[in-house]
């Protein structure tokens, strides 16, 4: 309790956060007024957003599905955001109930319905710890991720929606390598990055101008090729998320314009 208490304090409700902005674009009601003035200027430049957003998860429920079924019993899904339906621990766990699951977020709030919403079924794990993707090897040295996690297992790493956060003057590619260089031979990675290369000039100045303070960084496929260079690319490589594994997802798939969302599904190369 009093770890919620401390949590709550620290929500600023004048300040848009990405999660509880993800949130209300994803129909969610854990926002503030803040958040929904944000996304609703992000959906000017960007009418499709919303769009954008659900394509985005069910990505990732794909993706973890997919890993799950390769033998992934383990997940550190850094960026969780606020819990929705069919979170990463559900999807692992119907495969395998046994799944260990480590979610990451910084946003207060996401910590207090995370420990009570994300609920591990008897036979697995699902733990939750606040901190922050600019500094990875907070998360990687926190005393609940080295329990949860085996780490001389492969992992399955979620970077999904997350690393368009990160600046260039806040070394994104130091932020990979450091976990990258943490990750057993065999581990994969799912990430994905929100690109601007298929927008037109018009809404690509409309998205500038809502991100005023320089938080977002938009990146192209070739960009976000270069931050995962070190992994073994599955097919696709470098493709919208509406592209990957379309024969599992709904019909008719979105355009690649409409949806503005690269991702990528990498493995690990053994050493030596």
């Amino acid at each position: 309790m009093a770890d919620r208490r401390n949590a709550l304090d620290r929500i600023d409700t004048t300040v848009a956060h990405p999660a509880r902005r993800y949130n209300y674009l994803l129909g969610g009601k854990d926002n503030f007024a803040a958040d929904r003035a944000s996304a609703d200027a992000i959906e000017k430049g960007m009418p499709t957003i919303r769009l954008a957003a659900m394509e985005n998860r069910y990505f990732l429920q794909r993706a973890v599905k997919f890993l799950a079924e390769q033998g992934i019993r383990q997940f550190l899904d850094i960026g969780t955001g606020i819990p929705t339906a069919d979170n990463t621990h559900q999807v692992a766990q119907r495969i395998d109930a046994a799944a260990r699951i480590v979610y990451v977020d910084n946003d207060p709030i996401v910590l207090t319905h995370a420990r009570a919403l994300l609920t591990s079924t008897p036979e697995g794990v699902t733990a939750y710890i606040d901190a922050d993707l600019r500094e990875p090897r907070t998360i990687l040295d926190d005393p609940e991720v080295r329990s949860t996690l085996d780490w001389t297992r492969p992992i399955g790493v979620m970077l999904v929606a997350v690393l368009h956060f990160i600046r260039d003057d806040e070394d994104p590619q130091g932020v990979v390598d450091t976990i990258l260089d943490a990750l057993p031979p065999g581990s994969f990675v799912i990430a994905s990055h929100s690109t601007w290369e298929y927008l037109p000039a018009a809404a690509i100045e409309q998205l500038e101008a809502a991100n005023a303070d320089g938080r977002f960084r938009a990146r192209t496929g070739e960009q976000l090729s270069k931050l995962f260079h070190r992994l073994d690319l599955l097919e696709p490589g470098v493709q919208s998320v509406s592209r990957w594994w379309p024969q599992d997802a709904s019909q008719p798939r979105p355009s690649i314009e409409d949806v503005a969302f690269n991702a990528i599904v990498g493995r690990v190369r053994a050493t030596g």
